[in-house]
């Protein structure tokens, strides 16, 4: 929890006066440490995301880890993978219908995952709007994972999921994740494809997996070329 005031304006490409209104009004996640506020990377990126503010390519860049790879957006859903018509009629059952589908090692405990996702969205929904929702837990290291994943989940039926324009959810992407390094760089990617016109109209219409891969690896290559470690699989730094 080492961000400054300055720190966050610089990411979220806003005035620092921008900030301490945020902070007035309560609506962005901010702790007072010593008379000074600060906040914790994973808390402002996912609170952007869920907002779709374009944050600063600076987010992509590597911090901590000792510079060890961190994977592809496309390499992480390639090894999640795509699942249709999960069923699910609340919160609750849908969750635990992701949580069945992941593709995890066969010593991670699926309940226990599917408690701590809950717990999760107790605190704020995932829901990030336009149907769509990232749930994942809170503390990625406590899952004992060796590489990190996304899983893109479509959903039988819509659900409400407390998202923050009130739209029902129909789509998952379900992010695991063995450092919050890698979650903090696979969210920040997610947020950035989630802007593109061809990728959004591929998870919209629900299109094959070929074609998603397709428009996801597409979308990528937009993002900062500096800012993309050279990488084909996961990281283990903290």
């Amino acid at each position: 929890m080492q961000l400054s005031v300055k720190d966050a304006a610089g990411i979220l490409n806003v005035s620092e006066k921008t900030i301490y209104r945020w902070i007035k009004q309560g609506v962005l996640p901010s702790y007072r440490i010593n008379e000074q506020f600060r906040f914790n990377r994973a808390e402002l990126l996912e609170w952007a995301t869920q907002r779709r503010i374009q944050v600063s390519p600076d987010i992509f860049a590597e911090s901590g880890g000792g510079g060890l790879p961190l994977p592809r957006l496309s390499d992480a859903l390639k090894a999640g993978g795509i699942a249709y018509r999960l069923e699910g009629d609340d919160q609750a059952s849908v969750l635990r219908a992701v949580v069945g589908v992941l593709n995890l090692p066969e010593e991670v405990d699926r309940e226990y995952l599917y408690q701590v996702m809950m717990a999760r969205e107790t605190l704020g929904s995932t829901g990030i709007g336009d149907g769509i929702a990232i749930p994942h837990v809170r503390n990625p290291v406590v899952l004992h994972v060796s590489k990190p994943t996304v899983t893109l989940c479509f959903l039988e039926h819509p659900i409400d999921f407390h998202a923050i324009d009130n739209e029902p959810v129909d789509t998952m992407f379900a992010i695991i994740s063995p450092t919050v390094r890698a979650h903090l760089h696979l969210l920040s990617r997610l947020g950035f494809v989630l802007r593109d016109p061809e990728f959004k109209n591929v998870v919209k219409n629900r299109s094959a997996r070929e074609a998603i891969m397709d428009a996801l690896v597409a979308a990528e290559s937009a993002i900062p070329e500096s800012s993309i470690p050279e990488s084909s699989g996961a990281e283990h730094g903290a």
